[in-house]
């Protein structure tokens, strides 16, 4: 249960990095590490995959330091996605935690 629940806020943290500029798997990696989530390229690049079929990435080829790399970027779908998923988040997040401030 608490994995599917990371995932779906591994999700929205993805379409959050992927609407300021386009992204890679390496890169939401190191920023979930960040956050003091360990996560595997065989748990990151199946759920970003998984997002671009689903319509919320649109993934490119790219040669960078002379390596092809996969880069994601927002659809409009995504930031629809994103928009509800974060009002839901903050709806949750307000009843569960209480008024913090």
């Amino acid at each position: 249960m608490m994995r599917r629940i990371i995932l779906g806020f591994m999700g929205l943290h993805i379409l959050h990095h992927a609407s300021k500029e386009a992204i890679t798997g390496t890169f939401m990696m190191k920023e979930l590490e960040n956050h003091g989530y360990k996560v595997s390229p065989g748990t990151i690049y199946p759920l970003l995959q998984n997002m671009e079929k689903l319509g919320l990435l649109k993934s490119t080829w790219e040669i960078k330091d002379g390596r092809r790399i996969r880069t994601y970027q927002i659809t409009q779908e995504g930031i629809k996605v994103l928009e509800e998923g974060k009002k839901k988040i903050k709806e949750l997040c307000m009843e569960i935690l209480g008024d913090t401030e």
